[in-house]
């Protein structure tokens, strides 16, 4: 009997110490797959690579693409959103996880082209402890094209 409430206490006090060390914080590729169709593996840094013979990929926005940042030394793993909105060629509402803080979902948050070249290479994405957009520039490769959009549709079709 004196086993089975120690026991008991023991597996009380794990629902208390545990589930901060070890819940699973939701990642922006588990999210990314989740809500877009597009279904790559790897870390957000391996998705352009991994897309490549798979889906189209480009450099123009579209509702339902994923903005696949490049690996580097501030984010070594990249990251990964999803399109929600084209506003217009260098302002897009994107869907993400785990950006402004560990495992936390927004949706519906601006990222900036502010590339020189007006080619997405370079991304400043809202983030939410500062209220703002982000303080620097993320390097990106490029949009992923979901089967059901193709790199060369209107982004009109695809805005809303």
């Amino acid at each position: 009997m004196h086993k089975t409430i120690i026991a008991a206490c023991v597996a009380l006090l794990s629902l208390f110490a545990l589930p901060s060390a070890a819940q699973a914080r939701l990642q922006c590729v588990t999210y990314a797959r989740q809500v877009s169709e597009v279904q790559l593996s790897g870390n957000a840094r391996d998705w352009w690579g991994h897309a490549e013979g798979r889906y189209e990929r480009g450099q123009t926005p579209k509702v339902g693409a994923v903005l696949a940042f490049a690996g580097t030394r501030a984010m070594p793993y990249g990251h990964v959103a999803v399109v929600n909105k084209v506003v217009d060629s260098r302002h897009i509402l994107i869907n993400h996880a785990n950006w402004s803080r560990p495992g936390m979902v927004e949706r519906g948050v601006m990222a900036v082209d502010v590339s020189a070249a007006g080619d997405w290479s370079e991304v400043r994405v809202w983030y939410a402890p500062t209220r703002s957009l982000g303080l620097r520039p993320s390097a990106a490769k490029g949009f992923i094209y979901p089967r059901t959009i193709t790199a060369s549709a209107g982004a009109s079709a695809n805005a809303g």
